[in-house]
């Protein structure tokens, strides 16, 4: 090679060395295909992997602690949504290289896990993860076929206004065995085409309703108690249920394995005429039958 040409390739590595990672997902996928060591900053918000804790939080979804970010001189800074615009402005007038994902479906997720492997030189690697996040969702789905029913499913995202799943959340609900009743909301970006009016959502009479509140705990007596919701199947059937939104809401590995598992525990259970009692550490108990309902239901 000649040694021009070798001195100026020098002056910067083939791929990223140094990535903040301004939310949880990309930090996982990073983790996941063996180069969690390229992290240097990562969201106040991720809890996945237990390994990424310790680096330095710099941002929370919104907000960022530029100067902090700027003193771990990354060479990639990689975030998520049209709601980090704002942030990934500020950054590229700083001169730091910015990628914004903006996925929202299980196809764009696992293209993101390929993406991000390719930026960070691990192409191979992150394919693999893909595929196997592939087979693991295959699975889920070839479990739900064998159930006798298709239960209505209920998956609100927020209380108030009444914000229903986003999209992957709404494909993962199918592919468990359910009948999202708001699936028609998916086909929007944006969680303002997602709101709806309680009484609407009880007219379409779920039979679960599962809810994950962006990291808020969700208070199920709330739920029960939303005026015109007393002769809605889930409430009077208790079947009410919370995943917690760091395994359902983060739109990676998480979402497709430990968030697609229980949305397939609770479809089944309640596919079977069966009701799980609360969760405790993200996993539930035994599964157990409903209480009777009144002759007039």
């Amino acid at each position: 090679m000649d040694a021009r040409l070798e001195r100026l390739l020098a002056s910067a590595p083939p791929y990223p060395r140094r990535i903040v990672c301004l939310t949880e997902e990309t930090t996982e996928i990073l983790y996941r295909i063996g180069a969690g060591d390229l992290v240097v900053g990562i969201s106040g918000y991720t809890v996945r992997p237990k390994e990424a804790r310790g680096k330095p939080r710099v941002s929370t979804f919104l907000d960022a602690d530029f100067g902090r970010i700027l003193a771990l001189e990354p060479d990639l800074v990689l975030g998520f949504s049209d709601l980090q615009a704002d942030l990934a402005k500020e950054l590229a007038r700083r001169s730091v290289p910015v990628v914004l994902f903006n996925q929202r479906s299980i196809a764009e997720i696992l293209q993101t896990v390929r993406v991000v492997g390719a930026i960070a030189g691990r192409a191979e690697a992150a394919d693999a993860l893909a595929r196997e996040l592939e087979q693991g969702l295959d699975h889920l789905a070839a479990g739900a076929r064998a159930l006798p029913r298709r239960p209505r499913v209920f998956f609100e995202e927020w209380p108030d206004p009444l914000i229903s799943g986003i999209r992957w959340v709404s494909e993962l609900v199918e592919l468990a065995g359910g009948e999202d009743v708001c699936a028609e909301s998916r086909a929007g970006k944006e969680a303002k085409g997602r709101i709806f009016d309680p009484l609407e959502v009880a007219r379409r009479d779920p039979e679960a309703v599962i809810a994950s509140w962006c990291g808020k705990k969700v208070k199920r007596d709330a739920i029960r108690g939303r005026p015109g919701w007393d002769d809605v199947r889930a409430v009077r059937d208790d079947q009410i249920y919370e995943i917690r939104s760091a395994v359902i809401l983060q739109p990676g590995p998480a979402a497709l394995t430990d968030g697609a598992r229980e949305l397939s525990r609770i479809v089944a259970a309640v596919a079977r005429g069966e009701r799980l009692p609360a969760w405790r550490d993200g996993e539930p108990r035994r599964a157990e039958p409903p209480p009777r309902r009144p002759p007039s239901s």
